[in-house]
């Protein structure tokens, strides 16, 4: 082989080498197709989960039963996305769980939605009127526990995946 050539062609190998490589690191942070029974975007998933690796879902959420119940994503040994999904009588009284610190998300302000919906530094909250018998309102809690509760810096990438999310949940409950 000429000198260009051969230059050329070890390119052309060294360039490969590195999309399989690169290929096979995104194999390995595919999302699931589903989040707790939901369908929803890979890249509003993405936002909050960050560059986890090895996910798997611990689910114990009915949506038959209305049986309120967490369902969270782990990546190793670690919850990356933890989820309550709660159906209650009453709407839950977001400033008087915040008081009493059982919201457990740092910061909470409500934005403006179809849903009443609250986003804080580390995590989320929204309910709507949704559910059969008794249980009059259907409300999902969503909590990042590996971010700082500190760090102002993911609201956005938290209110994108609440605005994807919340919708297609209750869409799976017959509400709208």
């Amino acid at each position: 082989m000429t000198m260009p050539l051969r230059s050329a062609f070890s390119g052309f190998l060294l360039a490969s080498s590195l999309v399989a490589a690169v290929s096979c690191g995104d194999a390995e942070q595919r999302l699931p197709a589903t989040i707790c029974g939901t369908r929803v975007s890979g890249e509003a998933v993405r936002g909050i989960v960050g560059p986890a690796r090895h996910l798997h879902e611990f689910n114990r959420v009915s949506r038959a039963e209305a049986t309120s119940a967490p369902c969270s994503i782990i990546s190793g040994r670690k919850a990356v996305l933890s989820m309550n999904f709660y159906w209650t009588s009453d709407e839950p009284d977001v400033s008087r769980m915040q008081s009493r610190s059982l919201l457990d998300v740092t910061e909470p302000r409500r934005i403006e939605s179809k849903y009443k919906t609250y986003i804080g530094n580390d995590g989320a909250l929204s309910t709507t009127v949704c559910g059969p018998r008794s249980a009059k309102h259907f409300t999902l809690l969503v909590r990042l526990p590996q971010i700082n509760p500190v760090d102002h810096g993911r609201r956005r990438d938290i209110e994108k995946f609440m605005r994807a999310y919340f919708p297609a949940a209750v869409g799976t409950l017959g509400c709208s």
